[in-house]
């Protein structure tokens, strides 16, 4: 599990690389200042949670049901969050109206909520030094 949740991890932080130097170069002249900024936001959480998956992944600390399931949650959270978020920022481009689909925005962050509360219960239940 440890391989595949560092390889999700590696995936997430290029295509997060990738959709940054897109929205800052290519969707300049496209979309307004403040959609500009709304994808920005989906690229910094999908970077803040590849990185916290590149933790998860490596980590002695927590169990492995828990580093699947955190793995789980991180997948639909990039998905609904910050994929709602890109198709939101960019809708104008589209023939798609992704503002049917919005209400899936607050489900990914839920997600992300939820999967790092799930890291703080099980590191509090960790025993060992300190």
């Amino acid at each position: 599990m440890n391989k595949k949740i560092l390889i999700t991890a590696s995936v997430l932080g290029i295509i997060a690389i990738i959709l940054g130097a897109f929205g800052a170069h290519a969707l300049k002249e496209l979309i307004s200042v403040d959609m500009q900024q709304t994808f920005e936001t989906g690229v910094h959480y999908q970077m803040y949670h590849a990185l916290f998956l590149l933790f998860v992944g490596t980590t002695t600390l927590v169990t492995e049901k828990t580093k699947k399931t955190i793995y789980y949650l991180i997948i639909v959270g990039v998905l609904f969050f910050s994929g709602s978020i890109y198709g939101l920022a960019t809708n104008n481009l589209t023939s798609f109206d992704f503002k049917s689909i919005g209400f899936i925005t607050p489900i990914g962050g839920l997600c992300f909520i939820i999967s790092w509360g799930l890291l703080f219960i099980d590191l509090i239940k960790t025993k060992g030094n300190n």
